[in-house]
């Protein structure tokens, strides 16, 4: 086998590709992770220095597969020796009769320690902060904040630890299918039995190569820092835990946020949404409807931070018709895997989903129905031929 010949090549270094070569790599697979960028960069989905980790979902599917995922990073930190999450809680608030009760209905069925807040106690246990009226409150104990460039960075370097290959600056040119996947950058021709395509908001971009067009909206996140009027109001420190509105009288999107952590004085809040835009082009993109949600809902609810961003930095979601990822086989290419529409779902479940990508046989080897079925197909009406 040459050096430009190898078991598996994956495309796009973001955490579920770096997290796809790793256990391939763990699996004794020569395998070669492309990256367009050079590395690090923050063009995509996977930069910026936290996230939230949380077990509250309005699905037992995905609240089954975080259990699996809090053991995959606490194997990861051990390994590598180094701290990747911090266990802050997470403050659940919404409508009592909307969305709360199927979040807090999950969580009670699946057994996850949740304190609830009465309204009458809830400003003794979360200063601060104003629940809005006919909001019930809940704390996910087991969420936190996960440090998201500190984790890319960990399993990139276990990964070459491993014997793992990462080429950067690397832009993908030409796939050309086969029982040998050849794929072509502007620097060089590499072929793999198989191929993992793992490129985020330019996933598309890559399946025209191989014939293939799936549903999917690129949106831009306006990731915004507000400042505390009292600093350390808001921190960390100070066991302010991280939070998600799940609907409000501003948006009927969520509207989420950690505590000032990675800049001092500063806290992370941010609306779940965005407007659509151009990968190629992200900065382009001016929309600051979600900026005028967050300073009002702040406003009300948030008193003690300055209702005007500090920072904002951008941010990209690819997502899908119905909002869940796509983890299945090119319906022509049965050697070529497709990971997509993680975005949502990025770097709270990357240590599952690659293993599933990642694993010897098939993307789809999973006990849970829901990766078994062919996510694609979902929606025959919605992928097409590329021209």
């Amino acid at each position: 086998m040459s050096s430009q010949d190898y078991d598996c090549i994956v495309i796009g270094a973001g955490v579920q590709g770096s997290f796809t070569a790793y256990n391939l790599a763990k699996n004794n697979k020569k395998t070669l992770l492309l990256e367009q960028f050079v590395l690090p960069h923050s063009r995509g989905s996977s930069h910026g220095q936290t996230r939230i980790i949380r077990k509250a979902y309005d699905e037992d599917y995905y609240t089954h597969m975080m259990e699996e995922c809090y053991q995959l990073w606490s194997q990861l930190e051990k390994e590598a020796n180094v701290k990747l999450y911090r266990r802050t809680g997470l403050l659940v608030m919404g409508p009592e009769q909307g969305d709360y009760q199927v979040f807090k209905s999950t969580l009670e069925r699946n057994k996850v320690p949740i304190v609830i807040l009465p309204r009458e106690e809830f400003s003794q246990h979360i200063p601060h902060v104003n629940l809005s009226q006919g909001n019930a409150a809940l704390v996910d104990t087991t969420a936190g904040v996960l440090y998201a460039d500190r984790t890319l960075k960990t399993v990139q370097g276990q990964f070459q630890k491993l014997g793992g290959v990462i080429k950067d600056g690397q832009k993908v040119i030409d796939i050309t299918p086969g029982s040998v996947v050849t794929v072509t950058t502007v620097s060089g021709v590499y072929r793999a039995k198989r191929l993992v395509i793992t490129a985020g908001p330019w996933a598309n971009t890559l399946l025209s190569h191989t014939g293939l067009q799936l549903p999917l909206q690129v949106i831009k996140i306006n990731v915004c820092y507000w400042r505390e009027k009292i600093p350390g109001s808001y921190n960390v420190q100070h066991r302010f835990p991280c939070f998600i509105q799940l609907e409000s009288e501003e948006a009927k999107h969520h509207i989420y946020g950690l505590p000032s952590n990675e800049y001092p004085g500063l806290m992370k809040i941010c609306y779940h949404t965005g407007a659509e835009t151009d990968p190629d082009e992200r900065d382009r993109q001016t929309d600051r409807g979600d900026i005028d949600i967050l300073q009002r809902y702040i406003t009300r609810c948030f008193p003690g931070l300055v209702p005007i961003p500090a920072v904002v930095e951008s941010c990209m979601y690819t997502v899908t018709p119905d909002s869940h990822f796509v983890l299945d086989l090119h319906p022509t290419h049965s050697n070529i895997v497709i990971g997509a529409g993680f975005s949502v779902w990025g770097l709270l479940l990357p240590g599952p989903k690659g293993q599933r990508l990642g694993s010897p046989g098939s993307c789809s080897i999973c006990s849970d129905s829901r990766l078994l079925q062919s996510r694609i197909q979902v929606w025959p009406n919605r992928w097409q031929a590329a021209v």
